[in-house]
């Protein structure tokens, strides 16, 4: 593999980059096929449309009250740069995703104190701008962390394993519903 690799580069090193097609850079990475990519385009709509659509089957599947919020979830998780899966992922953790929820709080936010959400969709905005660092009584817990920083702020503290138990769920609302 490697002789083949230093081979190509040899020959490659003579070859004026511009005189090669993209199509034909990008499909002889990996293997000497001259056959083009295909490029499949997707839109912004449509990639949203399957997140929330793959967190609305999970919830679905397991029953679970915040089926029908999936779009909200990946707007907000947008709007404040947070990976799509992680404020479900806590709603699942902390209240089964709506089934033990405090009120309109699935997120267990504030202890279970704050029952002031008139909506899930107004608790998933609260939590996603205070995850999302920009409410600047809660910013110096989230703002420019990593996903599993904001997650040991959040409850980490307190259950030392609950980032790695988040960051399972996450992954399962990604490759489960794919």
């Amino acid at each position: 593999m490697i002789k083949n690799i230093y081979k190509a580069s040899r020959i490659l090193a003579f070859v004026p980059f511009m005189a090669i097609p993209s199509f034909s850079l990008v499909s002889h990475i990996g293997s000497l096929n001259a056959t083009p990519v295909t490029k499949v385009e997707v839109s912004v709509d449509e990639l949203r449309q399957q997140k929330a659509d793959a967190i609305d089957v999970y919830f679905h599947e397991r029953s679970m009250p915040l089926e029908g919020t999936g779009m909200t979830f990946v707007l907000v998780a947008e709007k404040y740069g947070l990976d799509w899966t992680l404020l479900p992922a806590i709603a699942v953790r902390e209240s089964s995703g709506g089934k033990q929820a405090c009120g309109n709080n699935p997120f267990g936010w504030g202890s279970c104190k704050l029952h002031n959400f008139s909506s899930y969709e107004h608790a998933i905005e609260a939590l996603g701008k205070n995850l999302g660092g920009a409410n600047p009584s809660t910013a110096s817990y989230y703002a420019g962390k990593s996903t599993m920083q904001k997650l040991y702020n959040y409850n980490g503290t307190v259950v030392p394993t609950y980032p790695s138990e988040v960051a399972q769920i996450m992954k399962r609302i990604e490759t489960d519903t794919n």
